[in-house]
């Protein structure tokens, strides 16, 4: 195994937002690919309580996309989607998936059966542990094949409008949103983030190695 280009993939395939492609189609070959790739992940079980929805339609684009944008301007209320005013330039990107969330040529939703209500914290995490990891893999086969993907779950705060849009039987739980489409540019790097080790503790919760 070419440790190199496993890290490479690793280290660099980041939430795809202002460098999505909106003008070149994804070939439905290559999702369907990478989904079969996708539920090799691990999971409890080995249960199979996994569903995906692949999302084209212009229509039913168009209004997650208006569903998107309700929703961040309830968690983002200083940036708005309005050119009126001046994003902070850590939201730049966030805000320009927003304005063009319906315009991505294809939203997946991963789903898993059950439903988080009444569950005690093992359950839970049981439950989004079956699908999250799913997610994840099918970002990284897509990034090796050049098409990005954005990690998003606030088109969840309006969860019911989005079961209803699009006919999600009841006794699932919407756990991601990717809107996937081929990136321009080249390559990304590493981002920013705090080192492990500054975050790593051995047997006892402070204990370094």
């Amino acid at each position: 195994m070419d440790l190199t280009t496993v890290d490479k993939l690793l280290t660099t395939t980041r939430s795809v937002r202002r460098r999505l492609d909106l003008t070149r189609p994804v070939d439905p070959a290559v999702i369907e690919e990478c989904l079969e790739i996708s539920v090799q992940a691990p999971q409890g079980s080995n249960n199979c309580r996994y569903h995906f929805l692949v999302v084209t339609d212009p229509g039913k684009r168009r209004a997650l996309g208006d569903l998107y944008r309700q929703a961040f301007e309830q968690f983002y209320p200083a940036a708005g989607t309005s050119r009126q005013t001046v994003p902070p330039p850590d939201m730049e990107s966030a805000i320009a998936l927003a304005e063009h969330f319906q315009d991505v040529p294809v939203l997946i939703i991963s789903c898993i059966e059950g439903r988080p209500e009444g569950r005690t914290s093992e359950r839970l995490a049981g439950l989004y542990g079956n699908i999250l990891p799913m997610t994840w893999s099918l970002m990284l086969a897509l990034r090796a094949r050049g098409v990005g993907a954005a990690w998003t779950t606030i088109v969840f705060t309006y969860e019911k409008e989005v079961v209803e849009l699009l006919n999600i039987p009841q006794g699932l739980t919407p756990a991601a949103c990717l809107p996937v489409a081929y990136f321009t540019g080249e390559d990304f790097k590493p981002a920013r983030r705090v080192p492990a080790r500054d975050r790593t503790y051995w047997n006892n919760w402070g204990t370094r190695r």
